[in-house]
């Protein structure tokens, strides 16, 4: 199946959180005078507009996006955030997917591997990607991006930012990561490999941060809820990063800044954070 389409979530909490991480980690990357590769396995459109269709019907972009563009008090790294995202959109009608903030914020001679399946949304982001004139630097592919990101790996820089995000709307999603993970890893031990996932009351979800543990010896993981469950048990209450090989500082950029994120993003007093890191 096929149906998932990011429009009608994008700029949500989730993105914020997801975004800010891979903003963090592109800053650090650019620190060094070396060229690396971006690999996006689950690009979407790239760009989002916030007043059609989609948005407009879920209307979850109102508490994510939407509060940081208005927040008047942030703490130093996420004005920076805020600062870079409105920079590099058309207008703050728009929010930017992770294949455009990965562009405008990576160093110039970054290459571009954007993996997206959705035929639709494969045809945005090419629009989307020619908007940014990065067609030299940038390869798209209308496939599956678990298998893909394998055949990319190692790259030729030996650096390389990999984000894998599924929607997770099919559970085979949480199996893939992992399998696709541990492959991934003995080809490309060193990459930085960002991982999303949802705070969701089903077991797969429950299991995912607890297995990707076992995968590396260096790991981060960082998880924001920003409300509680429904009465039903369904709907998504948070979400999380799970970074393999973070940048050394990411641990103390992420102490220093989720507890404010919480209380931008709060929707109820279930608010919470968490931070785990090994370095071994």
């Amino acid at each position: 199946m096929l149906s998932y389409r990011h429009a009608f979530h994008a700029g949500n909490f989730a993105d914020i959180l997801k975004h800010f991480v891979l903003f963090l980690v592109l800053q650090y990357y650019n620190q060094k005078d070396k060229p690396y590769f971006y690999i996006d396995t689950h690009s979407g459109a790239g760009l989002y507009c916030l007043s059609n269709e989609q948005s407009q019907k879920t209307g979850e972009y109102i508490d994510g996006v939407q509060r940081l563009y208005q927040a008047q008090s942030l703490p130093p790294l996420l004005s920076e955030f805020k600062n870079q995202i409105l920079n590099i959109l058309p207008d703050n009608n728009h929010y930017a997917g992770s294949p455009y903030i990965a562009a405008k914020t990576a160093k110039m001679d970054t290459k571009l591997r954007l993996f997206e399946q959705h035929n639709n949304e494969f045809i945005l982001l090419n629009q989307t990607v020619k908007l940014l004139n990065i067609q030299k630097r940038t390869i798209t592919h209308n496939n599956d991006g678990f298998n893909g990101l394998l055949s990319l790996l190692p790259p030729p820089t030996r650096r390389a930012i990999i984000l894998i995000d599924p929607s997770y709307e099919i559970k085979d999603d949480y199996e893939k990561v992992i399998h696709t993970l541990k492959k991934a890893i003995k080809k490309f031990a060193t990459g930085c490999f960002l991982i999303w996932y949802p705070i969701l009351q089903y077991e797969e979800s429950k299991r995912l941060p607890e297995q990707l543990k076992t995968l590396a010896p260096k790991w981060l993981k960082a998880e924001l809820s920003v409300k509680s469950f429904s009465k039903d048990g369904f709907g998504m209450a948070g979400s999380g990063m799970f970074i393999i090989n973070p940048p050394y500082v990411l641990n103390e950029q992420l102490k220093n800044t989720l507890a404010d994120l919480c209380s931008l993003l709060k929707q109820d007093n279930s608010t919470n954070y968490s931070i785990e890191y090994q370095n071994d």
